[in-house]
């Protein structure tokens, strides 16, 4: 801890003096992020940014756990989508159908859930091509 400032000194030279006396004792050596530039210099100014970065580091979502897990199982579809072979697209599914379930058990706190796990099958079935068509390069029907 720093000294206390002592009488007749002027704050800033007090200050200048300690920042100096660190600086060659190498306190600023190691510091996480340095020679990095400073993340979101360029964002406009919010007066909540350090809250949202405690928040942010805690793990702590905005979102209440029920609207979080909606957002994940839409995103899940858009992957199921973007799926390069029907394999990858059930895992996908089985990880956010998992999820959902324990969600069922267990209601998180907040709105309703509104959500029922997704027919595997179904979506696969859709994002398949039509009767007739070839799958494309690298997909799979297995």
């Amino acid at each position: 801890m720093t000294e206390r400032k002592p009488p007749g000194v002027s704050v800033e030279s007090w200050v200048d003096r300690q920042i100096r006396e660190a600086a060659e004792r190498g306190d600023f050596a190691e510091l996480p992020g340095l020679g990095k530039p400073l993340p979101s210099l360029d964002a406009p100014y919010d007066e909540m940014w350090w809250i949202k970065e405690k928040m942010h580091r805690e793990g702590f979502a905005v979102l209440p756990p029920a609207l979080a897990l909606r957002k994940e199982a839409e995103d899940a579809l858009e992957a199921v989508s973007a799926a390069r072979s029907e394999r990858e697209a059930r895992a996908i599914l089985s990880e956010i159908n998992e999820k959902i379930r324990a969600a069922l058990r267990r209601p998180p706190p907040g709105p309703p859930l509104g959500l029922a796990e997704f027919d595997v099958e179904e979506v696969l079935a859709a994002r398949r091509p039509g009767p007739g068509s070839r799958p494309e390069p690298g997909q799979d029907r297995a």
